[in-house]
Order: structure tokens, then C-alpha cells, then sequence
């Protein structure tokens, strides 16, 4: 075989080769992780939970904290789209507190920050998300918590977590990922826009 005709087909085969490569990886499924003592409950969550933590109804006050956005899609292994899916996520305020009554910390919540939200997959399996970036909890690095159900089955809980943070090397939890596991569940916000956003993807 012709020199040229061999590294051109080594090429190639690298190519295929990396292309199968990546999108295996990415259809890998969303390491879990523990729900943690802080799930609000329905009677802890406010009347008007939806896809906006920032702003709770009668409260003039936006949410304290740096106003994001997160968003991605939810798709299986085979990596096809899974809409209709409940998704929902919590996380504490700006000051470290959680949404629930075993929270006993020293700390007002603050009343501005919904706490709880959720949002239903679209046809693309997306879903989007109006909140505050995490902060650390005492004994924690900064994260917030995800939970996604089909109707009341639970097909996944898991933690997300800021890419990079210092204390990500110190955290218990995000010490047990593998390189893979964590680059799953890492947000990384695109400080351009107006309200940084986070596209992270889960696979279940």
C-alpha cells in the first residue's frame, strides 16, 4: 500500500475512532450521588415552585447571590432525547441555608431565593433553570443538588458542582468521582452573558 494511501487510512481510522470515542463518553450515565438531609418535602416547598429560583411570588426582592442560568439536555445511553421528565433541583441561599425545617442554622433564609425548583423536559429533552450560583455549606463545596422523575419513579439524583473550586479537592463527595464522573457533573459558566450560564447534560 502506498505510503500516502496508509496514513491517509490511519487518519481516517483515528477520526472514527475518536468520534466513537466521544460520544461514548458522552452518553455516559450521570454519576449518582446522595440526596442529602436537606430534600424540602412538598409541605416545606413555597405555592409557587417552577423554573425560577430567584423570584418567589409576593416577595419584591430578587434572591441574594450571583443570578445564573443553568440548562441541558436529559437523554438515555443511546443518547436519544427524554422529554416529558420532571426535573428538579435545591440547593441552600446565598447565606448557606437549606429550605427545611432540620436546617437549624443561625441564619434567616433569605425569603427572596424560591429554594426549590423544578422544570419538564421538552421535546429535546431540555431543560432550563433560573437560580444562584452555588455557595460553600458548612462541611461542603459549593453544589446543588438534581433529581430527575419519570411520574413518581426516580431516575436519578445527583450533585452538581462548580468546575475548579478549591474546595472541590477537599469535598468528600467530589473526591470519590472519577475524572469522567466529575467532567459529567461540572458547571462551567460562560461569564459573557448577562446572567452566566451552565449547559451541563445528563444521561440516565
Amino acid at each position: 500500500m502506498p505510503p500516502t494511501r496508509r496514513r491517509l487510512l490511519r487518519t481516517t481510522t483515528g477520526l472514527i475512532t475518536s468520534l466513537a470515542t466521544a460520544r461514548a463518553m458522552a452518553n455516559v450515565q450521570t454519576p449518582r450521588a446522595a440526596e442529602g438531609p436537606f430534600y424540602p418535602r412538598p409541605s416545606m416547598r413555597p405555592d409557587n415552585i417552577d423554573n425560577d429560583l430567584v423570584r418567589v411570588s409576593g416577595q419584591v426582592q430578587h434572591a441574594g447571590g450571583a443570578i445564573v442560568r443553568l440548562t441541558g439536555r436529559i437523554k438515555n445511553a443511546a443518547g436519544e432525547p427524554q422529554p416529558g421528565l420532571r426535573i428538579e433541583i435545591w440547593q441552600c441561599d446565598a447565606q448557606g441555608r437549606y429550605l427545611h425545617t432540620s436546617d437549624r442554622q443561625a441564619i434567616v433564609h433569605d425569603t427572596g431565593f424560591q429554594g426549590f425548583g423544578h422544570d419538564i423536559t421538552d421535546t429535546a429533552g431540555t431543560y432550563r433553570f433560573r437560580t444562584i450560583k452555588p455557595v460553600a455549606y458548612p462541611g461542603r463545596t459549593p453544589h446543588i443538588h438534581v433529581k430527575v422523575l419519570d411520574g413518581s419513579r426516580e431516575r436519578l439524583t445527583t450533585q452538581f458542582y462548580l468546575k475548579d473550586h478549591p474546595a472541590n479537592a477537599r469535598d468528600v463527595l467530589y473526591r470519590r468521582l472519577s475524572g469522567a464522573q466529575a467532567a459529567a457533573v461540572d458547571m462551567v459558566f460562560d461569564e459573557t452573558q448577562p446572567e452566566p450560564v451552565a449547559q451541563v447534560n445528563i444521561v440516565v
